[in-house]
């Protein structure tokens, strides 16, 4: 190897990582308040719907700068974002038709079982991939022919983020309204990609869902956005699967720009298993199952550390969390082994009862309101970019569902 060449990858193997526009440089980050939506399926999806539902009720909503997402919930972001403008806002900041306008064809979407007609018509129908048939379900059911145009201005409401991680680069790529790309290969401005492609890439999830193909015009990438990939096929053929195979909380993105970050994790988690299988095909999948397990785990210590260590601001609540963790005397009352029952809920975009469905917002609802009164709103520092938080909240009055409660 030439001696250029060896300084090319001593210098990519110390910068790993890189920043696009909107990280800005390194240097501390805006005020401001961002929300993570992580992955899981309709699992998370419906997760998420409880904790946005009790973000509205604390007028926090409104205020977000950043809404970063990936697979699960970037179907329930994606949703959000395309109906943003539909929100009617009080003076309180709360939409008054949040449950008509988002929840109800979130969960009409859950009553529809995606992932497994899409597999067997990818497999049997050369012409299209399981990918292909995916898409048209989010088309069908969720978002028609809307493009990431159709998402909200930073004047008018929060920057939704997609993330997909692009499998030949190895870095997390971006669907935003303003851009689309990754630092290695550039940005594409003013994208018009569809917003049920963006959340197919991003909820892909490897190997039966993914990968998903953009075809681009090489062209069409701003060449002052240059990475060392902005090359073909890069950038005219890009392979992209599910943005939590980078970052299962759909954390980068946000934490780069914003000192407050909230984080709403419905993803799963390992189990153990006394016999482990022997043959390589399961010992395998094992090993990969433990892998990925622990760089979520270090995500989520990545998050805690550092409100400990005051370097972010902000709460994070997860659907495998006990909620007498969080110390509050007057959190709503969620058994923990009813909630791991939730919690274990396949990781699957397969049909859902109402009572699940109600019992998974439930919780969702009562595990951020705990985290947002335990750890939100006795900060010091005010964090909708420099606006004063509303007063504290008392306790909810009961759930979104009280009749089904959460088990």
């Amino acid at each position: 190897m030439s001696t250029p060449e060896l300084n090319s990858k001593l210098e990519e193997n110390l910068h790993p990582v890189g920043l696009i526009e909107s990280d800005g440089p390194l240097s501390a980050p805006r005020p401001g308040m961002a929300l993570c939506l992580s992955g899981g399926g309709y699992r998370a999806m419906v997760f998420h719907l409880g904790a946005l539902w009790r973000l509205n009720e604390l007028g926090l909503l409104r205020g977000l700068k950043k809404i970063s997402s990936v697979s699960g919930g970037s179907i329930t972001a994606g949703v959000l974002g395309l109906k943003w403008k539909q929100l009617t806002f009080d003076s309180s900041n709360v939409a008054t038709n949040f449950e008509q306008v988002v929840v109800a064809p979130i969960r009409a979407v859950a009553q529809v079982t995606i992932d497994t007609g899409s597999i067997i018509k990818g497999i049997l129908l050369p012409r299209y991939t399981v990918a292909d048939k995916v898409a048209d379900a989010y088309r069908q059911h969720l978002f028609g022919d809307a493009t990431l145009q159709d998402l909200p201005s930073d004047v008018d409401g929060p920057r939704f983020v997609i993330n997909a991680t692009n499998v030949q680069t190895r870095v997390l790529w971006r669907f935003s309204k303003p851009f689309m790309g990754d630092y290695r290969v550039g940005l594409v401005r003013n994208p018009t990609t569809e917003l049920a492609l963006a959340v197919t890439a991003s909820s892909g999830f490897p190997p039966v869902l993914s990968p998903v193909t953009l075809k681009l015009n090489p062209a069409d990438f701003d060449p002052t956005t240059k990475g060392d990939l902005q090359i073909e096929p890069y950038t005219s053929n890009v392979v992209l699967t599910d943005g939590g195979v980078y970052d299962n909380l759909g954390l980068e993105t946000a934490w780069k720009s914003y000192e407050t970050i909230l984080v709403s994790d419905g993803g799963g988690g390992g189990s153990d298993e006394p016999k482990p299988k022997r043959d390589w095909l399961r010992h395998v999948y094992r090993v990969l199952s433990l892998i990925d397990n622990q760089v979520r785990s270090l995500r989520k210590r990545q998050v805690v550390a550092s409100y400990q260590m005051k370097l972010r601001k902000g709460a994070y609540w997860g659907i495998r969390s006990n909620i007498l963790d969080y110390q509050l005397p007057d959190a709503m009352n969620c058994p923990f082994a009813q909630t791991l029952v939730l919690a274990n809920t396949a990781t699957r975009l397969k049909k859902m009862n109402d009572t699940l469905q109600e019992r998974l917002i439930n919780w969702g609802y009562a595990v951020s309101d705990a985290g947002l009164r335990r750890h939100l709103y006795p900060l010091d520092v005010p964090p909708l970019g420099g606006q004063p938080l509303p007063p504290a909240p008392p306790p909810p009055k009961g759930f979104p569902y009280p009749d089904v409660g959460i088990g």
